[in-house]
């Protein structure tokens, strides 16, 4: 009996076949997180028309004002998570990026649902946290406390592998120390129940999320 001989044609073919395999399944996963940022988007829209609005927030409240820089703060956030989910090569880091972008791409619905509801712009005309008592001198080059800088994200988008996967994880670190801060500084000086039982969801999500990015960055030896 002769032994089946695989040639190295064909050995080529089932390569070709594996890595197109492997990049229409990370492409059908960017699409599935796209949708997923959507949804998370609209879920958002929908909880804050939930907001009573009996007593509305002025334009230059404590809560205006947290919900427009916190967009603004998450909106980075949303951009560095979907490149953690595109780019990065550790499987844990994907899934934290994943999940950050869809979760703060909902609450960014939530607040600026909350600032339609209470008939006011998606932007004011104050500078970054001024409405927080400590706010304008943690400012940093225009930047919101612990937003990366325009260098920093070129840098991550030039990244690959493990260097990629660590600059992430220290870069959003940063990003959710900053953002905690910012959302004591509403639970401290708001006064809408709504806003604050929101504040407090967020602070807790990410806590959590900041246990694990720490962690991924010691497995990493970064």
């Amino acid at each position: 009996m002769t032994a089946a001989v695989t040639t190295d044609t064909e050995l080529d073919e089932a390569e070709a076949t594996d890595d197109g395999g492997r990049r229409a399944a990370r492409r059908f996963g960017t699409l599935a997180l796209a949708a997923a940022v959507v949804v998370g988007l609209l879920l958002g829209y929908a909880g804050g028309l939930l907001t009573p609005t009996f007593t509305r927030p002025g334009n230059n409240s404590v809560e205006a004002g947290f919900a427009r820089d916190m967009t603004t703060h998450h909106a980075q956030a949303v951009e560095m998570g979907m490149m953690a989910f595109q780019q990065g090569q550790d499987l844990e880091v994907r899934q934290i990026g994943g999940d950050i972008a869809t979760g703060q791409q909902g609450e960014i619905g939530t607040m600026q649902t909350w600032l339609r509801s209470w008939k006011l712009d998606p932007t004011g005309d104050q500078p970054p946290m001024a409405w927080m008592s400590d706010g304008p001198g943690a400012v940093k080059n225009g930047l919101m406390p612990g937003m990366a800088t325009p260098e920093e994200m070129k840098k991550l988008r030039a990244a690959q592998g493990r260097e990629f996967d660590v600059l992430f994880l220290k870069l959003m670190i940063q990003h959710h120390l900053g953002g905690v801060h910012m959302i004591q500084g509403v639970l401290a000086e708001g006064h809408d129940e709504d806003v604050l039982a929101v504040a407090q969801i967020m602070k807790n999500t990410q806590q959590t999320d900041l246990t694990n990015l720490q962690a991924a960055l010691k497995r990493l030896g970064g």
